[in-house]
Order: C-alpha cells, then sequence, then structure tokens
C-alpha cells in the first residue's frame, strides 16, 4: 500500500491539474499528463520499496527452512542365525546353556538381501527470534520408507523398535514429529551464561555430520550420542574468560523415561523408576579450523527397554505364548514397556576434527562406556546379562527368571576415525572407520543406517563416501557400508553379548537374530530450501 505522503502528493497535484487546464493551453495539459503519469510511476516505484521490507518483518518472524532427501540402499546381510535358548542353573549350582530348539540343534545361517530399499525423509527447520536474547527452535521431520506408513516394524532387531528417543532416524510413516523444539535464552543478566530448555538438539554432532555434509547439527560429541530427549542445558561461554576460541561448558540434564504417568499407575503394580541422563559437554576448542570437544554423561536408572510400539513376530509369539494359533502374516501390534531398571550407564569421550587450509577434514575420536547393573533382570535380559533360570531336581525349568547371568561392571572402549577429501571444487571423498569392543553401549541409535547405527557397533564399520555438489543447495552421495560384527547385541544394553561365531556354531544362544557381517551400498540426492 502507498504511504500516506506519497498519497498526500498526489492528491494536491490531481487538485491543481483542473486549474492549471483552465489556463494554460492544450500543450501544457499534454505536459501536465506526462508530469503526471511519471509522478505516479516513480510513486508506485518507491512505495513498493518501503512496503517490502515492512512486509517481511511482519511475515517473517518466524522463518521456515528445510531439507529434502531421497536415498535408496542395497542391503546385504551375511549369516544370519536365531538360536534362542537359556541359561540354567542345576540344583547342585552348576549353569548350562540350553538351547530352545532342543537338544544338539544348530541354527541354520542364511543370507539375506534387499536388493532395494528406498526411503524418504523431510525435515523443516524453524526459528524464531523472541526477544533481543530469546530465540525457539524446532524441526519437524518426516521420516518413511516406499510403499509403508503403518509405523510399526516387526520386532526382529532392537534397531525395530520405534521409541521417543530413536523416532526421528527410523523410518516410522508419512506422519510429521517433533524432532526438536526449545528455547535459547543467552547472556543472561548481562553474563556469559545461557539457558535452553525443551526437546533437545542431540543428533549430529561432531564428527558425524562430515558423512551428513552438514554443519554441526547437536550439541554432544556424535561418537557417543545421537538420540532425541527432552532436557535442559545450562551453558556458561568461558572462552570469554579464558581467551580461547569458542570453548563453551555445557551442563545438560535430562529424562530418557516416564515410568508411572500413562503406564497404568492406578493399578498400583509399577515397579520401575524414571530414567534419567545428565553430563557436561565441553567445547575445549573451537577456531573455524580446530575442534576439540570432551564429552561426560550418565544414564541412571536405565530401564529394559523405553515405551514404544512393535509388531510381535511368529517366533517369539511361539516361544511365550506356545499353543496359540495365529497365521504368519498376522502380527499383534502392541505397546511394549519396561518391566524393571537394570542399571546405571556412563559414558566419556575426547572427539578432535580439524580442517586444513585447503579444505581437507580428518578427525579422530575415543569413546568409553561402563554399564553397571544392579542384577534385575527383564524379559529380555538385565543390564549387559541373561535372565538366569532354576532347574529343579525332576529337570523341569521355572520360567520366572532367579536373578542374572552376570552382575558384573563392565568397561568398554571405541575408536572412531576418519578422512574428508575435496578431490575437486564441488566434490569430496569420504572414508571412516570405527571399532566398538564387546561390551560398548553408546546412545546412538537414532542414527539412520537401516542395517543398524555403524557406531554402535560391536565390532569393525567401514564407510567410504562420494560427494557431489550440484549447487551450493543440492548435492548427490554415494556410499558404502561394512560391519563385521563380533558380538551380538550392538545398539542395546539388554542382554549378555555373545560371540557370533559361537551362536553360528549352536555354542551360544541368542533372543535376538544376530548377523555375522552386512554392507549397504546407498545413494541419494539432498536438496536444502
Amino acid at each position: 500500500m502507498m504511504k500516506p505522503t506519497a498519497l498526500a502528493l498526489i492528491i494536491s497535484q490531481v487538485l491543481i491539474w483542473p486549474q492549471a487546464m483552465a489556463q494554460d493551453t492544450s500543450s501544457d495539459v499534454d505536459t501536465l499528463k506526462r508530469q503526471l503519469a511519471e509522478l505516479m510511476e516513480e510513486v508506485e516505484y518507491l512505495s513498493e520499496r518501503v512496503d517490502r521490507p515492512e512486509t517481511h518483518a511482519a511475515t517473517d518472524r518466524v522463518a521456515i527452512t528445510g531439507d529434502f532427501r531421497t536415498k535408496v540402499h542395497s542391503l546385504h546381510y551375511q549369516d544370519v542365525s536365531w538360536g534362542p535358548g537359556m541359561t540354567v542353573q542345576t540344583p547342585d549350582g552348576q549353569r548350562m546353556a540350553m538351547s530352545m530348539f532342543g537338544p544338539g540343534v544348530k541354527p541354520m545361517p542364511k543370507d539375506i538381501d534387499n536388493d532395494l530399499f528406498y526411503t524418504t525423509r523431510l525435515r523443516l527447520n524453524i526459528k524464531a527470534k523472541v526477544w533481543d536474547n530469546v530465540n525457539f527452535t524446532g524441526r519437524l521431520t518426516m521420516f518413511k520408507n516406499w510403499g509403508d506408513s503403518t509405523e510399526v516394524n516387526v520386532f526382529d532387531s532392537w534397531n525395530s523398535f520405534t521409541q521417543d528417543g530413536t523416532s526421528s532416524g527410523h523410518p516410522n510413516g508419512d506422519t510429521l514429529r517433533v524432532e526438536r523444539a526449545y528455547f535459547d535464552w543467552k547472556n543472561i543478566g548481562g553474563s556469559h551464561a545461557y539457558l535452553s530448555i525443551g526437546r533437545r538438539p542431540s543428533s549430529y554432532g561432531y564428527p558425524t555430520n562430515l558423512r551428513e555434509n552438514e554443519l554441526r547439527g547437536g550439541t554432544p560429541s556424535g561418537h557417543l550420542v545421537n538420540f532425541n530427549f527432552d532436557g535442559v542445558t545450562l551453558g556458561y561461554k568461558l572462552g570469554e574468560i579464558t581467551g580461547i576460541d569458542g570453548q563453551v561448558l555445557r551442563f545438560c540434564y535430562g529424562q530418557g523415561y516416564e515410568s508411572e504417568w500413562g503406564n497404568g499407575e492406578m493399578f498400583g503394580n509399577i515397579e520401575t523408576d524414571d530414567t534419567h541422563l545428565g553430563g557436561f559437554n565441553i567445547d575445549l576448542l573451537d577456531d573455524g579450523s580446530n575442534v576439540l570437544q570432551m564429552t561426560l554423561f550418565a544414564a541412571m536408572d536405565v530401564a529394559d527397554g523405553f515405551k514404544g510400539t512393535m509388531a510381535m513376530p511368529q517366533e517369539l509369539i511361539d516361544i511365550m505364548m506356545p499353543g496359540m494359533q495365529v497365521p504368519s502374516n498376522v502380527n499383534f501390534v502392541t505397546r511394549y514397556q519396561p518391566s524393571t531398571n537394570i542399571g546405571d550407564i556412563y559414558l566419556g569421550g575426547l572427539t578432535f576434527v580439524r580442517e586444513e587450509d585447503n579444505g581437507l577434514k580428518w578427525f579422530t575420536s575415543l569413546g568409553w562406556t561402563r554399564t553397571d547393573p544392579n542384577g534385575n533382570v527383564g524379559m529380555f535380559g538385565g543390564m549387559n546379562s541373561d535372565p538366569l533360570y532354576a532347574m529343579n531336581p525332576d529337570g523341569t525349568v521355572d520360567m520366572s527368571p532367579i536373578g542374572s547371568t552376570d552382575n558384573e561392571a563392565h568397561d568398554a572402549w571405541s575408536i572412531y576415525t576418519g578422512i574428508q577429501l575435496p578431490i575437486a571444487d564441488n566434490q569430496k571423498l569420504g572414508l571412516e572407520y570405527n571399532y566398538g569392543s564387546k561390551y560398548w553401549t553408546p546412545f546412538t541409535q537414532a542414527q539412520d543406517d537401516p542395517i543398524g547405527s555403524k557406531l554402535a557397533t560391536r565390532g569393525h564399520a567401514f564407510e567410504a563416501y562420494y560427494i557431489y555438489e550440484v549447487n551450493p543447495r543440492m548435492f548427490i552421495k554415494v556410499a558404502g557400508l561394512y560391519y563385521d560384527f563380533d558380538y551380538s547385541g550392538s545398539g542395546s544394553p539388554v542382554g549378555a553379548p555373545q560371540n557370533i561365531d559361537e551362536v553360528i556354531d549352536g555354542q551360544a544362544f541368542s533372543m535376538m537374530p544376530v548377523v555375522d557381517t552386512a554392507w549397504d551400498a546407498n545413494a541419494s540426492i539432498t536438496l536444502k530450501f
């Protein structure tokens, strides 16, 4: 719309025009008409220039950006074996492993190929400036595989279990989910402190953002944490005092599981406690070329699972509800919730990322976890331990566990290293490797690798990728991942890690199928808008 001053100018000219026409010749009238037309054109131009920033200020208080990714995988699993069993304590105190298939029966390993597996991911970023030192940030995510919006998978691994912490990295239908929603209150009281509350930015942190071809996406080290949670961060910009670039101290607290509300507590049978998360994320250095980050983290009163939904597979129905006649293509969709708290998990790590002057980037990261069980066990086991059952004198087995097979605390470690080479102005080549020991138990289950979070691997994982940037807002990525699992249970603190070779040979047992090796060849195209 026109400004009042411009409108007044036009009106004044219009009022003068008839008087001028009465006094001037026809040529003068033509001149006045031309001048008036030029004036009107200039006024419209000026009005448009003034309106544009006003409209922007009024309508763009909330900025929405996003990215869209289509990806195709070719997934291949070698020597997939399922050998369920139990550990039994005999009347004389001896322990023995028993196969649920019967004595002497070994699994029959097989290869599984999914030649084409397509996914689509849409992420909408929301930012709003609430006040000079208060901002709001959110992200809505839709992540689905083609031809499936059921939001529930058959429970054949812990990776298939949809839960609050993993919903953004797990294909779960065409629903938009709130991956992030939090506010930042900066420079509180004129200090260097800030407060942030909400659904945290706890995924795609250093150095995992490099393989995603994006800037740092989360606060904690991606080597240790890629997991959604709700909580609070209290931070302080230490660099303003120490003079070290980018030095920030953050204390984080969150809740990973609500044990009572919504779980039928009115019946009075709730036996679990809330799971609380807390720790420190410290950026020791971030000067634009070098990043040095330390993460110290603890999860207290971890439960034997999280609230979520799954489709019960026929194989588990046969074990848990023998005699129930269910068609093989029909699954019960059920809401699962933990039955007990199984202990505490501690995590720590140090990550270093460097970018050279020529654009080459490399990193190395060391991770440590400690699982400290309390002796409790649920349906699938305790903290890195299996249920222990008692054998009666007549040889029968009481199906109520009498304890766990292992109540000892276990330390584990992991290394994650990689390099990204610029091979042209718009092309990059990346190589990454990570290894996790027997009891390695990070919180990276929201990483969207379909075979499972590569950084949770108890064994070796290799990745090579090539990125071609079509333009600054569009890139193509071709990659290959190879997994060589040493132990079962990657990505889960529940159940004892079993040697994969021993499960295949029938010497050890696992309630979930195990995979010896696997590889994922994939290609994707990503747009940013």
